[in-house]
């Protein structure tokens, strides 16, 4: 007898759930939360006030989400008809990958009878990039990396006759690590018209202004390069899941047909038009960012004789190396049991590493005193 229960498509079948940081110990206790590159000062005191009074729950939000692109369109001097916005730029991310690439899609390429679509991204790039692939039958393609960055040469490299999009993290998210606007401009004047180059910005706003506004800037002038940006990272509006994108016309219009109707929630349009507007919260949260990860990354510099490496980052985490007598498994344990949940990324090949969010002073002294500790012990 046949099998008469729905069957899922097979490339569906291959994904594994995305899976958030943890906040709490294997004993269920709670943790200081250093696995989801929150903002440790929470959020705009202008965005918290303006939540208070945002509640309408009976009524649709705008569903094109009008006042905030205007916002973001005086802000960033895009054209607010280029901008659209999502339910955080996760959702965007995964209307272009599905616009753009399938199990057999015609890319306008070479790229042989019931060929998947590849999409191409770097080997230490955000974890939701396989799941986006996946979800649409296309093919993941992971070009080589340079020391836990991603290299130029090796993703244009990866690129083939099959390619329909390019996805670039940059900053990268779980390294840490950054390509100049001179590479990413590289990158793209390496790639077919035809193949749409993704600048997944979510960590642009920890950068100098000239440095995260060169993207914005290539989307505005070329028809196959989209932006997308986040209110859940410097904005502290995590749980409020809003993100935006802007890009040629062809590019919004694709990304307008796929999103979700009423997608952004009215509070969350509400609270992202304060926190544009609270300038001082966000240079703060800059700053304060800044100062710690600079302190953070040098008191592990001390232990590098214990091969014990802190990369380089332009984000709002630190990816710490552990290649010495204490593992990373080691260290996460022990770091819960001190009261702090960080990240540990064993599925994209980084079971020697713990990606540590910045938090406030006394818990990166606290952590980096905890690691020295149990570099010591494991050497006794």
């Amino acid at each position: 007898m046949s099998d008469t229960r729905p069957q899922m498509k097979p490339w569906i079948a291959q994904i594994h759930a995305y899976v958030p940081g943890r906040s709490t110990g294997s004993d269920g206790r709670e943790l200081v939360k250093l696995s989801a590159n929150e903002n440790p000062l929470g959020c705009s005191p202008l965005a918290a006030e303006a939540l208070k009074g945002a509640s309408a729950p009976a009524l649709y939000p705008d569903p094109d989400s009008s006042a905030l692109r205007e916002k973001l369109s005086a802000l960033h001097g895009i054209d607010p008809a280029r901008i659209v916005c999502g339910t955080g730029s996760g959702e965007l991310l995964n209307c272009a990958v599905q616009a753009f690439a399938g199990p057999g899609a015609d890319s306008g390429a070479d790229s042989g009878e019931n060929a998947p679509d590849e999409i191409v991204f770097s080997r230490y790039a955000f974890s939701l990039y396989p799941l986006l692939a996946h979800k649409v039958g296309a093919q993941a393609v992971l070009a080589a990396d340079d020391d836990y960055a991603a290299s130029v040469d090796a993703l244009l490299d990866a690129v083939t006759t099959r390619t329909t999009v390019v996805l670039l993290d940059n900053p990268n998210n779980p390294t840490g690590t950054y390509l100049p606007p001179a590479e990413v401009k590289r990158l793209h004047a390496g790639l077919p018209g035809h193949v749409l180059l993704v600048l997944d910005q979510a960590y642009a706003e920890y950068l100098p202004g000239e440095e995260a506004a060169h993207a914005l800037e290539m989307a505005a002038r070329h028809e196959n390069v989209l932006v997308t940006r986040t209110f859940s990272k410097i904005f502290g509006l995590a749980g409020e899941r809003i993100g935006w994108a802007t890009g040629a016309p062809g590019l919004i219009d694709a990304l307008n047909r796929l999103r979700g109707p009423f997608n952004v929630t009215a509070s969350g349009q509400v609270a992202a038009l304060a926190a544009l507007d609270d300038a001082e919260f966000l240079e703060r949260s800059r700053a304060h960012n800044n100062a710690e990860r600079a302190r953070f990354a040098e008191s592990l510099a001390a232990l590098g004789n214990r091969g014990i490496r802190a990369l380089p980052s332009e984000a709002n985490f630190v990816l710490v190396l552990f290649d010495g007598e204490l593992d990373a498994a080691t260290a996460l344990d022990g770091l819960a049991k001190r009261g702090y949940a960080v990240r540990r990324l064993p599925g994209q090949g980084l079971a020697n590493g713990l990606r540590i969010t910045i938090g406030k002073a006394e818990d990166m002294d606290a952590i980096a005193e905890a690691i020295a500790e149990m570099a010591e012990d494991t050497s006794a």
